[in-house]
């Protein structure tokens, strides 16, 4: 097993999560089976009960773990499928270590930070690095961890002492370290290549080579950072500090993936989506989402616009207070095709602006189509007062309901979480053929809330068709509304699997419907040009 640190130095943010992801890649170029763990020192157990603000979007695995954003990265880039355990915090390692003192295992020593914390940090990254994430149960051959914040934080020093200590006792040929710094003008991040003279000075006072001093200048898009660090002799570096056993001439994979950081280049055409949630403040906050349209703009060769909407500035309390801002956020939705995310509701009167979702493309992710459910049915059913629990506890007509395993008590890992199935019960859906005609699909979920399924006959009599159903057909995963081009909504969160390669079907059927281009994808079989619908890694 090969290791390779990244560790951040001067500013935390400085792109950390990236350089690991496209050293992944290039790793995995070559034939090597590749993981990658995440390290944030904070005390949180995990990122679940985080607000977007903080830290981002909460990234959603396959075993239901709520982690670090970069762990999306990590498997875009690589197209692999990680765990919970994947995502190491100091909250996981005290409590590990906590409740092994509780048990006795320390038999009765002074359990302190070394060496008991660093020891369980090196065991916990040991073992993690040999779970296969492949889908192929091959034990992966390097493992590249990703050190979270800035080295010099108080909070990191356990983790810097525990591989302090790792480095000697898996061996020099096990284990490098890549630390990326920030160059003012902003491995090293700045704005322009670096000049010679100035590579070997941090060679000089880093204490090492000049070939090792890898200038990660600005490019057009993080596509391009694998093929930026294979341009500087990445892959020599590595095979001969690590004796990785490959060509080191990289694959068939970085030339198609070359192949697509020049296509996203030379787009010309635009598709303008309006975004309209409740933390558009911070992009960061629906990072898969915008990752999951911009693959699909890739794919049917147009440059994304994603047009942000604070949900908020759609109410009429904002008309009153600022009018201004009131006419923009109306005048941006009308101009873009809508995603809703989460299209927030007042509880009480929204439906002056909802039916505009009805002209529109429009696709609802989780709270986006619980929403829908609930404009649906005041402004055609006619149920005025139509609501969810989560914002009315006791409305006449509850369309949408707590679920019944939802402790409200407690909020960290309380939610439906994790990977589940999708059964289409409607060979006509719009979704079911867009996933290729398939009779089910595993997707990643998260929320507390569910459609009310006493009620959905009042629905389908009316057009509004739940398609996707849980296998025990008593959760509603899939709306459709009839002799619609394209107004889908999902209980699931289909941006966390989507691929640069591999667009989610949700999302590329809005881009394709935004872009005038659905009925004629769906006439053709749902067939993508071939330099796409081939693109594998090999």
């Amino acid at each position: 097993m090969k290791y390779i640190l990244v560790t951040g130095g001067v500013i935390s943010g400085i792109g950390k999560g990236i350089i690991a992801s496209s050293l992944g890649t290039i790793l995995k170029s070559c034939g090597l089976h590749v993981t990658a763990i995440k390290i944030d020192p904070y005390i949180n157990i995990d990122a679940g009960t985080f607000s977007p603000y903080e830290h981002g979007e909460v990234f959603v695995l396959d075993d239901g773990g709520e982690v670090d954003l970069d762990l999306g990265n990590y498997e875009r880039f690589l197209d692999i499928r990680l765990t919970r355990d994947n995502n190491l915090t100091t909250g996981k390692i005290y409590q590990s270590v906590i409740n092994k003192e509780r048990k006795g295992d320390y038999l009765g020593k002074t359990v302190q930070v070394v060496p008991h914390i660093t020891d369980a940090i090196q065991e916990w990254v040991r073992k993690q690095a040999r779970v296969s994430v492949d889908g192929d149960s091959a034990e992966p051959q390097v493992c590249v961890i990703e050190l979270g914040g800035t080295v010099g934080d108080i909070e990191s020093m356990p983790f810097i002492e525990a591989f302090r200590q790792f480095q000697f006792k898996v061996k020099r040929e096990n284990f490098c370290n890549i630390h990326v710094s920030l160059i003012p003008q902003i491995m090293c991040r700045c704005s322009t290549p670096l000049e010679t003279a100035v590579k070997e000075k941090i060679s000089m006072f880093c204490h090492v080579e000049p070939s090792q001093v890898i200038c990660v200048r600005d490019v057009s898009s993080v596509y391009r950072v694998p093929l930026l660090l294979e341009e500087q002799g990445v892959m020599n570096f590595f095979c001969q500090r690590l004796n990785l056993p490959v060509d080191v001439k990289p694959r068939k994979m970085l030339s198609k993936w070359k192949e697509m950081a020049d296509r996203s280049d030379r787009l010309l055409e635009r598709v303008s989506i309006a975004l309209v949630g409740k933390y558009t403040k911070l992009s960061d906050a629906y990072t898969s989402v915008i990752k999951a349209l911009e693959h699909s703009a890739l794919a049917i060769n147009h440059k994304l616009e994603v047009k942000y909407i604070d949900s908020e500035d759609l109410e009429p309390s904002t008309q009153q207070v600022e009018p201004v801002k009131y006419h923009e956020a109306w005048q941006k939705l009308c101009t873009g095709i809508l995603f809703g995310l989460s299209l927030f509701m007042s509880p009480y009167n929204s439906s002056h602006y909802a039916r505009i979702l009805l002209v529109l493309f429009c696709a609802g992710v989780c709270l986006g189509m619980q929403l829908a459910v609930c404009e649906f049915a005041r402004n055609v059913l006619g149920w005025e007062d139509a609501n969810s629990t989560e914002f009315n506890p006791e409305p006449q007509h509850p369309v949408v309901i707590d679920m019944p395993e939802h402790n409200s008590g407690q909020l960290g890992g309380t939610m439906r979480l994790g990977q589940r199935r999708t059964i289409f019960n409607s060979t006509s859906s719009v979704l079911r053929k867009l996933y290729g005609g398939v009779e089910y699909v595993d997707e990643r979920h998260r929320h507390r809330f569910e459609v009310n399924r006493e009620l959905k006959h009042h629905f389908e009599k009316k057009g509004f068709q739940f398609v996707g159903q849980d296998v025990k057909g008593e959760r509603m995963e899939v709306i459709e509304l009839d002799d619609h081009c394209y107004f889908v909504g999902v209980q699931y969160h289909p941006e966390f699997t989507s691929r640069p390669i591999k667009p989610s079907p949700p999302y590329l059927g809005l881009l394709l419907a935004a872009a005038g281009k659905l009925q004629s994808y769906l006439n053709k079989g749902c067939r993508l040009s071939p330099r796409v619908s081939q693109f594998k890694y090999q």
